[in-house]
């Protein structure tokens, strides 16, 4: 993923809050969603650039931002409250309408998660709403504050640690959470929504997500992210939720249609410093994803650049077979292309104009399933040679390659 957008809007008290954009890598995102980070946390939470990822494949652009006091954005922590998030998060989905496309999609993740299922009764534009670990009421964040409980009720306010670093909290962040009943506001939601939990989670219990979705009308879905914690530190975890979110959101936001309203016919490819080598790939409507193995420092997220060049040739000698059969009425059921590569890639991408690169190597071992007869067996390994991706590796080729004018 390329380096998100940085962008700022304004909250209620004319603050500035510092987002992020995420775009698909042609830019051209047929739909937007609104992400709403946990209690103290920032947009640049790990799980955040995981989750985006699965979402900006599926043609999803996804607006992050730290709330007011938090990470980049001003302000003083210690005078809001739920409250002022949910207006923050209603100042964010007006940005986006105003300046791109309004919100079709909410997450939130913690007290974010209860935040836009509040904050989606003040967004009309939203159709689906996920949350991750999220409380039923957010009157359960006051357990992070422990004993100083007592200190913020006995002297206005009081200094408390959430995740190793300090915060000044108010009194009437107490009371605000107190008064917060989020029952009927679920009850009454009246959008797609998806809850995700983790049986284990100790800091937002499990027992928030059967409240949640029991007083939640229907479409309605629950997803356990088992063995999961509270924060999705591992990037197995992060990344399943964010695959589960835009499967899920698929069914709800018309993306077939709306992709078929922006589709780009050009191949587009991005890489951001922060990814190593976790590259977002966008072919018409499909996204994929290429890597590199953990030890060439990718995150093996998935096949490498050799890989797909490979598989391309193997996907293209199984459609040549398989219009060649057809036309000739042969009885081909099946054809499988097992394809080796062997050349070492990370030699030849450190050193691509080395005099001792690699000649490339592709072996293809075909198994054709059908009642061929050994002669049609023979012209259609004859055809395999000839498919198209194979007479470009074999013809001279022409790569012609631009800086885009900034």
């Amino acid at each position: 993923m390329m380096s998100p957008i940085s962008l700022s809007f304004k909250n209620t008290n004319g603050e500035l809050l510092s987002a992020k954009l995420e775009l698909p890598a042609h830019q051209h995102p047929h739909t937007y969603a609104l992400f709403a980070h946990c209690f103290t946390c920032s947009k640049q939470w790990t799980a955040v650039r995981n989750i985006a990822r699965a979402l900006t494949l599926e043609g999803v652009g996804v607006l992050s931002f730290d709330f007011t006091g938090l990470g980049e954005s001003e302000g003083d922590f210690s005078d809001t409250n739920f409250s002022s998030n949910i207006e923050d998060l209603v100042q964010a989905a007006e940005y986006l309408k105003d300046h791109y496309e309004a919100p079709a999609l909410l997450v939130g993740h913690s007290l974010g998660g209860a935040a836009v299922l509040r904050a989606a009764h003040e967004i009309p534009s939203v159709k689906a709403v996920a949350t991750i670990g999220a409380p039923f009421s957010p009157h359960h964040v006051q357990h992070l504050f422990g004993n100083q409980t007592e200190a913020i009720e006995a002297h206005g306010l009081a200094e408390v640690k959430i995740a190793d670093r300090p915060f000044t909290v108010k009194k009437q962040f107490l009371e605000d959470i107190r008064t917060q009943n989020l029952e009927p506001y679920i009850k009454d939601l009246n959008k797609a929504m998806l809850v995700l939990h983790a049986p284990q989670d100790r800091t937002v219990e499990i027992e928030n997500a059967k409240k949640i979705y029991q007083a939640a009308m229907h479409p309605k879905s629950y997803i356990s992210l088992d063995g999961a914690d509270h924060l999705l530190t591992r990037k197995a975890d992060s990344r399943y939720a964010g695959n589960i979110i835009a499967s899920w959101a698929e069914r709800y936001l018309d993306f077939e249609q709306r992709r078929a309203l922006r589709s780009d016919k050009d191949v587009a490819v991005r890489l951001g410093r922060a990814d190593h080598f976790t590259t977002e790939i966008t072919v018409r409507k499909h996204g994929l994803t290429a890597d590199e193995p953990p030890e060439v420092g990718g995150n093996d997220f998935g096949p490498s650049p050799y890989e797909l060049v490979t598989a391309g040739l193997g996907a293209c000698t199984a459609m040549t077979l398989r219009m060649y059969a057809n036309r000739k009425k042969w009885p081909l059921e099946e054809v499988l292309v097992h394809l080796a590569h062997s050349k070492t890639h990370a030699e030849d991408c450190q050193n691509p104009d080395s005099s001792s690169s690699k000649l490339d190597h592709f072996e293809l071992t075909l198994e054709l399933n059908g009642d061929l007869s050994e002669e049609q067996r023979a012209k259609l390994l004859e055809i395999a040679e000839k498919c198209p991706v194979h007479r470009t590796m074999h013809a001279p080729v022409k790569i012609m390659t631009h800086l885009k004018p900034k």
